[in-house]
């Protein structure tokens, strides 16, 4: 496994494996790896000749300092999940040779960019679209794959490759969960013994709202309970709504001219868990 710390680097190993001819697909990361990452992997794995996955902490996508400085970092474990996943390349740059003196470029994304993690967190999408762009341009790779669990992230990312006729494929993975339904994410580390026990439950909910709405349950009221549901349990819900897939638009009814997909955040303790489900 090539681990590259430069351009230079990062550019000969690109251009030698296109001289063999070789399909290369990108996991992007953040570090502090888990199996929803390994996912990623293999998904890519199965697109490609060759994978390679970057690990950034992207200052641009965090509103709060703190929160950056209190992300989580394990380079050699990271490490040693992406060997051992098969993985062919790991991009690790610094911050100066991503966003170099005098960088004067972001990338906005409207639509689907728009409210839910949009207003929860003003200017995180602009950091993940100009990350995300800078990252395939860097890589020249034919494929990128996403987990499904940042489901606005996803849209973001596809809106953003589209508009700009970048020459990728978004791969969307399905979101890796817990055996008690837990998404996978790499701050739930943070979560005390007893917020473990209790974080299922947001999945739970979703869960039993999802198939409330599409037995044709008033999508307001079911919400508002699973909502209160929520609440009684100790988390401080940002959101629970039902959204046009795509577009992220709310719904206040199920249409049958598209899928849809019950979006959540709620906060539990310090831990703000995300999750999202189809309809």
């Amino acid at each position: 496994m090539q681990i590259c710390r430069d351009l230079p680097s990062l550019r000969a190993a690109t251009a030698a494996l296109r001289a063999a001819s070789r399909r290369l697909a990108l996991v992007p990361t953040m570090g502090a790896l888990h199996e929803g990452h390994v996912a990623l992997v293999h998904a890519a794995r199965g697109e490609a000749d060759a994978v390679a996955a970057s690990i950034f902490v992207n200052p641009l996508q965090f509103n709060a300092s703190d929160d950056l400085a209190r992300y989580p970092r394990d380079e050699e474990g990271d490490l040693a999940k992406l060997r051992a996943a098969g993985c062919d390349l790991v991009w690790m740059p610094p911050v100066e040779a991503m966003y170099p003196p005098g960088s004067a470029t972001v990338i906005e994304v409207a639509g689907p960019s728009a409210g839910w993690e949009g207003d929860a967190r003003p200017g995180h999408f602009r950091g993940v679209a100009t990350v995300c762009c800078k990252l395939f341009l860097q890589t020249g790779a034919e494929v990128a794959a996403f987990g499904e669990k940042d489901w606005q992230q996803l849209q973001v990312v596809t809106r953003m490759a589209a508009d700009l006729d970048i020459p990728i494929h978004i791969l969307p993975v399905p979101t890796v969960r817990e055996a008690d339904g837990l998404a996978l994410s790499s701050r739930n580390r943070f979560l005390t013994p007893e917020e473990r026990a209790t974080a299922p439950l947001l999945h739970r909910v979703m869960t039993e709202a999802a198939a409330a709405i599409a037995g044709g349950a008033a999508v307001p009221g079911t919400l508002a309970a699973g909502g209160a549901r929520l609440v009684a349990a100790g988390f401080a819900p940002d959101y629970l709504a039902l959204v046009e897939a795509e577009t992220l638009r709310a719904l206040d009814a199920p249409r049958a001219d598209g899928p849809m997909r019950l979006v959540a955040a709620a906060r539990l303790g310090t831990v703000r868990l995300l999750d999202n489900i189809p309809v």
